[in-house]
């Protein structure tokens, strides 16, 4: 794939997607992850630093040279969208917003009632364990880089590592109000909080659903 002129290969790709989905690592910590050579993932690093899809900070406080700690940027956000269209519907979003402000929270509801329609039938019946697993391998084909953590019983997270919407969620919150309301809906007998969220500066949108 590529953007700005910048083509990844299939091993770059792995590392940033390595690094969405832990947040931030170290060098050491994405060698051991992807089972490669820690001088490989610093060539890969320096590429994807050079093209401005990761970047780093020191971490002090311990012994030694403080470690670089690298993290994806919102450069790579694009990059897992499964669709190439986020510019065309931003500024349709904007043209509509010209004409009638109030008509783009309808579009957004419209689309949430849509999603809610094509999804419920898949969730029909399961436990909620099975919901949250099949409600995240969802978001995952969405391109939304999904996992899900059961934390016991009856608390559950879904955690999207990145954001399938992120050019249109970074100029209306109204994207990111109907995606909590889209699994509310879904899981209509749990206590659904979004936790973490990146347009405030997470590593993830993280979903806690308790039931």
């Amino acid at each position: 794939m590529a953007t700005l002129g910048v083509a990844l290969s299939s091993t770059q790709r792995r590392v940033l997607v390595a690094l969405k989905r832990l947040g931030e690592a170290t060098t050491e910590e994405l060698a051991a992850v992807l089972d490669i050579s820690s001088s490989a993932v610093r060539q890969h690093l320096s590429a994807l630093r050079s093209a401005g899809f990761i970047t780093a900070r020191q971490e002090c406080g311990h012994v030694g040279r403080p470690a670089d700690r690298y993290h994806a940027t919102d450069l790579a956000e694009p990059l897992f969208a499964t669709t190439t269209d986020g510019s065309l519907s931003l500024q349709l979003l904007e043209h509509i917003e010209e004409e009638d402000p109030e008509l783009v929270s309808r579009v957004f509801e419209r689309r949430r009632r849509r999603l809610v329609e094509e999804t419920k039938d898949k969730l029909e019946g399961k436990p909620i364990d099975e919901r949250v697993a099949v409600l995240t391998e969802l978001l995952d084909e969405q391109g939304y880089l999904a996992d899900s953590d059961t934390l016991d019983d009856t608390h559950y997270r879904i955690n999207l590592h990145s954001c399938a919407l992120w050019a249109v969620a970074n100029r209306y919150q109204q994207a990111c109000t109907t995606e909590l309301d889209f699994i509310r809906d879904l899981m209509p007998d749990a206590t659904v909080e979004r936790v973490t969220h990146k347009t405030e500066g997470a590593h993830t949108c993280a979903y806690e659903i308790t039931v």
